[in-house]
């Protein structure tokens, strides 16, 4: 309903604004103030009358001088233009209307005086300007639906943009760990090219679409801890907690991979045996709770560790142009440990 309102908005004004104009006519000529009531068959005709001449004036203006004076520009070729037109149809009215009441008998004497032709006048100009004004209504209705359509496209390829950002940097850090693998000669080394296989066809294909299934954003998450798994060459302590259900769930890709990584680059080393992250994925109705949890590393480890990647003003910009107003970020950080908890809102 929404959108054939919004499809349909000048239409709708204007036949609202002719459906107000002949009730109130209507009842004007039905049920006078003073003097004999009149029929409804009679009222009826003269209202007819009095709304075919008015549309008839006021949609020669509205769709043929109108759009010439936008054009050209010059108040007084419009004048002069819609003045002949205009005087010509007054007149013409003004004799039928007199028929119509009295058959030009002159028993009503109203109808032949001056005072009944400037109101016809003045009424029929307010009309016409009233409605023309819904000209420039019209314009300006289509000029924020352009300026919404260039802003969309300037958010979509903003949003683009930095999605590209991602795989350049996800390709770089399995790049690196391919290479340590394959210089190392580990039996890892086509496992490796395997998951990152599967992952490319996923960032390459999956991730363009405007929202995938949750259950693939995950098995995305758990082939990078794979591939980070292999490249440790001591063990350590990797949560990853999945609660409630995912079947139907659709969401933003690679919006959370971005935190996982740096939980990696910052809290995990192969010169650190007690590093440690917890992954958490809530689900409850609409409401999902990301948590990324991650020991940090001693200054020393981390003074040499390489400290490249994508930036936390990313991802924010990236939620901000996915989920405006549908999210709630927290970054927390002690002594000892990264925390950052995520909630959206999936409605």
């Amino acid at each position: 309903m929404q959108v054939f309102i919004k499809r349909y908005r000048i239409l709708i004004l204007h036949l609202s604004f002719w459906c107000v104009y002949f009730s109130f006519f209507f009842y004007q000529i039905r049920f006078p103030i003073r003097g004999q009531e009149v029929t409804f068959w009679d009222a009826f005709k003269n209202t007819s009358f009095e709304v075919i001449f008015m549309a008839l004036v006021v949609y020669l203006n509205y769709f043929f001088f109108l759009p010439r004076f936008l054009k050209h520009k010059s108040l007084a070729r419009y004048i002069l233009e819609f003045s002949l037109p205009f005087a010509l149809l007054i007149r013409l009215f003004i004799l039928l209307k007199r028929h119509l009441i009295d058959g030009n008998t002159r028993m009503i004497c109203y109808f032949y005086e001056d005072k009944f032709t400037v109101n016809v006048v003045l009424s029929t100009l307010f009309i016409v300007i009233f409605v023309g004004m819904l000209k420039f209504a019209e314009g300006w209705f289509e000029l924020e639906a352009k300026k919404k359509e260039i802003e969309n496209e300037k958010l979509t390829s903003e949003l683009r943009f930095l999605k590209a950002q991602i795989n350049p940097h996800f390709l770089f850090n399995t790049l690196n760990n391919l290479y340590y693998l394959a210089f190392t000669n580990s039996p890892n080394t086509t496992e490796v090219i395997a998951k990152l296989s599967q992952m490319m066809r996923y960032m390459i294909y999956d991730s363009n679409h405007p929202k995938v299934p949750l259950s693939k954003e995950i098995e995305y998450m758990e082939n990078y801890i794979s591939l980070e798994k292999l490249r440790l060459n001591e063990p350590i302590s990797i949560e990853f907690d999945v609660q409630g259900y995912t079947g139907d769930v659709m969401i933003v890709p690679l919006i959370f991979i971005s935190f996982l990584e740096n939980a990696f680059k910052h809290g995990v080393s192969n010169n650190f045996s007690e590093a440690w992250i917890k992954i958490r994925i809530l689900l409850k109705g609409s409401e999902c709770i990301y948590t990324v949890e991650n020991s940090k590393l001693p200054e020393n480890i981390l003074k040499s560790e390489e400290k490249s990647g994508i930036g936390l003003q990313n991802v924010k910009r990236r939620l901000a142009l996915s989920y405006p107003d549908n999210f709630d970020l927290k970054i927390e950080e002690t002594a000892d440990f990264y925390r950052i908890r995520l909630k959206l809102n999936l409605a």
